[in-house]
């Protein structure tokens, strides 16, 4: 037949009151009409389907009001499923057409209830032929004992759902059954509406009112379009079953439960579901542009989110956005567009003002001034630490090394972890034990209980008002893929006593403990999941629990982002956390981990916080934009800093307590707006919690559990615990344009400070102000700082030996304090290159010093101590050493040289034997980690007043 007679909507309209036999023959006439028949999707085969009273919307009930990308598909998997049951291939498999064949033409249609053949199920049982179809009339039916279905029949429900009650307990004996649109409740004796111990069973359309459903292995289920109301599924072993689209409200413990590991007994039903779970198996998605965790409402009223702030760095005369616009897409995942960017920037620029890497050396000078400086300037840029400084006085390349750390740290799509991680994908594609998709698990105690080796894989599923939505223990192994979780009244997810699996690309939120609970050895992959708007901490690792967290968004959680504690050891590397409500990373008691590679920013409190025994190693993160401190190293904190970019945060780049036993080396730490590094004595208040802190999160078990003596594993997996510092190190890192001093000493500890390029803060180089304890600082470059190179208080100790300490707008070096200061290069400050004060008591010996309009070294009031072998250069002055009257016995100058400038270039006024220092033999010094510890507790509440007394806005870990 030619259509071309009339025009294809016409033909639309003719074709879309046809049935569906009708539509069938059609579609096989021609390809026209095929194509004819195919263009009705969202006109007959949508009323096909919304039709069929056995089925709902097939995007029922988590998008309702969504329309499926294809009617026609969807009303094909429902017409599919109502015959799939039949397919037992305990048959002949040459018999399998012949065989359905049969069943179609042989099956009878037996009614019960009022006005129909059998007055009971019980009687139509006993009655009915193998895949006979029993309907069951509208009305309640009841069961007064347990009912044996020992023949493989359909049992369906007559008209709406709802119509049909059935109060019973089944137990099923025979291969196969599919039972549809009933109302099952439980009988008196038994809460228990269904069982199956072998064989194979098929709900479709069903509610379950406070009752049960059993499967046990080799038994299996394929369970859709079904809502249980207090009621439970309990699986056994299974190897292999089914829920999909359904609903679960009210449940007073787990609404479904997996227990045992997955039988390798199967029935002949795990064939067919392996393929139909290949074949609805949803592609993984990439990131949606179009998401992005923006300041909203949600239905309760809550807050979510605010806008995304972006930091603007400025380095020299460039300026390089940390979050620029597409920096800030990358980092969130997806990242609108709105009108108060431009304004986070313009308060950015503000907060971070141009630094020019000579700003500290910029004052306003004659030509003549000039002139006269570069005559008596000693070239001094052959040290060991030149090329860091180097890098350091060029802007440009700051920027471009900032601009491809952002690009290195970019989040990466669970599409690129899976290529490149086969563990994960190996989970990932599992069809084993209980499949759940497109489920709704609501308003109960809890979702899914896997335990026992059990395993499950949840996919697109919605949990919301739980107490927990998954909990996963004793060597059980949950999948996780694409599901929203939220508003839990607990953790989101807990796994412990060995679990684990994959956790990926969910959206968990504003639950009211952890987001992701790791505990007692469990080692879940956590990867590329969005974990945000928390009551309290994002990610929870405690108890000896361990994990591999990559690729995470981590974002506006009340406590720390993640939270390590109690021997938790787990690997972190690649995710983005930031706009946090307190710390980045807290890691507590014990707590060790890998930390690698993360971005951290714009967090309240510290970008991380190490407290009470923690021990991590922190590698290789940028950690930028915190409204507090970069690091927080609190009281007896110990780990490994290294290579970590610490800048533009708005407190100091680190701050650590004087009893704490940190290895901080080779940092970048720069443009934050307090200190660099700083070390104070204050002592954590470990007893009280602030109101509405610290309690309700459980972690005594793991208090009495977690002594490292007692933990056989412990130094077996933290081999850097085998060599502990005993002095807290500062090495090899690059410490300039800090708000004020690049080192603030107040401590009553030892202090090593070793190999550092400190140049260009806004205050001193180096502030020692209280130091019971020997600060030893050998081997620096400390240069162009807005004030002097380096102060020493009254007593303090200190061992300055090796440094450079080079062109400082003040003094080089001024001293109240005692010890010694030894071999330094002390050459070009703006005023004395060395200046002795009160009561100081220093051995001065064999250190080349120059000041280019005052004295060299200059001694006041009670100063003493030993002044010998020092080389001093002339400067413009003409001054060399000024020498107190009224303490010459205290005091011995001797042996000192003074050399004077003949002419430019003068080979005996060059530092060349031996050259300029600092000097560095053999390379960067090794590094070691620290690790033991004592007593936790809970993040809490910030320090009230913003700015500690100290000078840090810190967080306060009780």
């Amino acid at each position: 037949m030619e259509v071309g007679g009339l025009p294809a909507e016409l033909w639309q309209l003719i074709l879309s009151y046809l049935r569906l036999p009708d539509l069938g023959r059609c579609s096989s006439v021609c390809r026209t009409w095929y194509e004819l028949v195919l263009s009705l999707d969202k006109t007959r085969w949508r009323q096909l389907c919304l039709g069929c009273l056995e089925h709902r919307h097939p995007n029922w009930p988590n998008q309702p009001g969504v329309e499926p990308r294809s009617w026609r598909e969807a009303f094909k998997q429902h017409y599919l499923s109502s015959k799939t049951w039949t397919k037992n291939t305990q048959d002949p498999e040459s018999s399998n057409c012949l065989s359905l064949f049969r069943r179609r033409k042989g099956r009878r249609r037996l009614c019960v209830g009022a006005g129909g053949e059998f007055s009971s199920l019980r009687a139509a049982l006993a009655a009915a032929s193998p895949y006979d179809r029993l309907v069951l009339l509208p009305g309640v039916h009841e069961e007064q004992s347990e009912v044996l279905l020992k023949v493989p029949v359909e049992v369906v429900g007559q008209g709406k759902l709802g119509d049909v009650a059935l109060l019973v307990s089944i137990d099923q004996h025979c291969p196969t059954a599919r039972l549809c649109n009933v109302v099952f409740m439980p009988a008196r004796f038994t809460s228990v509406v269904y069982k199956t111990t072998s064989g194979y069973v098929q709900f479709d359309n069903c509610n379950f009112e406070s009752g049960q459903l059993q499967i046990h292995a080799p038994g299996t289920c394929q369970v859709k379009f079904c809502t249980f109301s207090q009621s439970s599924i309990y699986l056994r072993s299974v190897a292999l079953c089914i829920l999909e689209n359904c609903e679960f409200t009210g449940s007073e413990n787990a609404s479904v439960t997996v227990e045992g590991c997955p039988s390798s007994d199967r029935n002949w039903a795990c064939k067919h579901l392996a393929a139909l779970a290949k074949s609805c198996a949803a592609s993984v998605r990439e990131p949606d542009p179009a998401d992005c965790p923006m300041a909203t409402l949600d239905g309760s009223g809550e807050l979510l989110l605010g806008p995304v702030r972006t930091c603007e760095i400025v380095v020299g005369e460039e300026r390089s956005s940390l979050l620029s616009a597409a920096g800030a897409q990358d980092l969130l995942g997806s990242a609108q567009e709105d009108s108060e960017f431009g304004e986070n920037l313009q308060a950015a620029e503000e907060e971070y003002p141009v630094l020019d890497s000579d700003s500290s050396d910029s004052d306003l000078r004659s030509d003549d001034e000039e002139d006269a400086q570069a005559m008596y300037k000693l070239p001094c840029q052959g040290h060991s630490l030149s090329h860091t400084l180097a890098d350091i006085m060029d802007s440009r390349l700051q920027s471009n090394r900032l601009h491809a750390l952002q690009k290195d740290l970019k989040l990466k799509s669970l599409q690129q972890e899976l290529q490149q991680d086969k563990e994960a994908q190996s989970l990932a594609n599992s069809l084993q034990g209980c499949i759940i998709r497109q489920c709704l698990f609501r308003d109960g105690k809890g979702g899914i209980f896997i335990y026992s080796r059990g395993q499950a894989k949840l996919e697109e599923s919605i949990f919301r008002d739980l107490t927990y939505a998954v909990r996963c223990i004793q060597n059980s192994k949950v999948i996780m893929l694409r599901n929203d979780i939220h508003h839990c009244k607990a953790s989101g997810i807990f796994l412990r006593l060995s679990a684990g699996g994959l956790i990926a690309d969910n959206n968990i939120h504003s639950n009211s403990e952890a987001g992701v609970d790791i505990r007692k050895g469990a080692n879940p992959l956590v990867l590329c999941n969005k974990i945000h708007s928390g009551l309290r901490s994002g990610i929870v690792v405690v108890g000896n629990g361990k994990g591999i967290i990559r690729s995470n968004q981590i974002y506006g959680n009340k406590e720390a982002g993640i939270y390590i504690l109690y021997n938790g050891n787990p690997a972190v590397s690649g995710n983005h956390i930031f706009q946090g409500l307190a710390a980045g990373i807290a890691v507590n008691e014990n707590g060790r981990g890998q930390i690698t590679g993360n971005v951290i920013c714009e967090n309240q409190w510290g970008g991380a916080d190490i407290r009470h025994g923690g021990d991590p190693i922190l590698r290789n993160n940028l950690i930028s934009c915190g409204y507090s401190d970069g690091v927080v190293v609190g009281e007896r904190g110990k780990g490994l800093i290294e290579g970590n970019a610490i800048y533009g945060n708005k407190g100091c780049g680190v701050w650590m307590t004087s009893s704490s036993l940190p290895h901080l080396i080779n940092n970048q730490i720069s443009h934050n707006s307090i200190y660099g590094v700083a070390v104070f004595c204050h002592k954590d208040d470990a007893g009280d919690y602030p109101h509405g802190q610290g309690g309700s999160e459980n972690f005594q078990e793991e208090r009495e559990g977690a002594g490292g003596e007692n933990d056989p594993n412990r130094e077996e997996e933290h081999p850097a615990a085998r060599h502990p510092i005993s002095v807290a190190l500062v090495e090899l890192n690059s410490i300039n344009h800090n708000g004020a001093a690049g080192l603030h000493v107040k401590s009553s500890e030892a202090l090593n400070v070793i190999a550092n390029v400190i140049h260009a803060n806004r205050d001193g180089g180096v502030a020692v102000l209280q130091s019971s304890q020997l600060t030893r600082v050998a081997n620096n470059s400390i240069s162009c700082n807005s004030r002097g190179g380096v102060l020493v208080e009254a007593e303090c100790r200190v061992e300055l030996r090796g440094n450079g300490i080079y062109e400082n707008s003040s003094h080089g070096i001024v001293s109240k304090g005692e010890g010694i200061i030894m071999e330094n290069d002390i050459i070009g400050n703006h005023r004395c290159g060395l200046q002795l004060l009160q009561a100081a008591d220093m051995k001065v010996t064999k250190n080349r010093i120059q000041s280019f309009q005052d004295y060299g070294i200059a001694l006041f009031d009670e100063a003493k101590g030993l002044v010998q072998e020092n080389l001093i250069f002339q400067g413009r002055s003409k001054k060399s050493i000024l020498r107190p009257v009224s303490n010459a016995e205290d005091c011995v100058i001797q042996n000192n040289m003074l050399l004077t400038f003949k002419k430019r270039f003068d080979m005996e006024c060059m530092l060349i034997n031996p050259p300029a220092r600092p000097h560095i033999e053999g390379g960067a010094l090794g590094s070691c980690a620290a690790a033991g510890g004592q007593r936790v507790s809970s993040i809490t509440t910030r320090v009230d007043g913003g700015c500690h007394n100290h000078g840090s806005i810190f967080c306060t870990v009780l």
